[in-house]
């Protein structure tokens, strides 16, 4: 499901954080961002369009804001999803997720609350106080 290529569309320029690599600090992107290694920050995109990948053996420490969310690694943070959450098997996350769409495969672990946003048709109009803390 998640691995199949006739799926997956086109999200712009893709940032990858390899395997081994640890970055420390917030990210700003458009496009796609994969990861496969360890953010330590939160990640944000106010394009729509845009999509955050944790890998299987990725690591996030931090919240996402982001159009489209897929996981199979492990997030600790809340995830802010302006339109889809894909969480796949081996999908681990510690925190809240804030979803439009989500799609949940069997064997994925959420320690935390799912969030429905029925007006969530952009990243931005989350909450003004919660994007002012993923900024400080």
């Amino acid at each position: 499901m998640f691995g199949n290529k006739e799926n997956v569309s086109t999200h712009g320029a893709t940032t990858l954080i390899a395997q081994g690599t640890r970055v420390e600090g917030d990210l700003h992107f458009t496009g796609s961002l994969e990861i496969e290694g360890a953010v330590v920050g939160n990640v944000r995109s106010d394009d729509q369009s845009s999509r955050v990948r944790v890998l299987h053996g990725g690591l996030l420490e931090g919240e996402i804001w982001v159009g489209d969310v897929v996981i199979n690694g492990h997030v600790k943070g809340n995830i802010y999803a302006g339109n889809l959450v894909k969480l796949a098997s081996k999908a681990v996350i510690e925190g809240n997720i804030h979803y439009s769409l989500i799609e949940v495969e069997k064997g994925a672990e959420v320690a935390g609350s799912f969030v429905l946003e029925h007006d969530s048709t952009n990243v931005s109009k989350f909450p003004k106080e919660a994007q002012s803390a993923d900024s400080k």
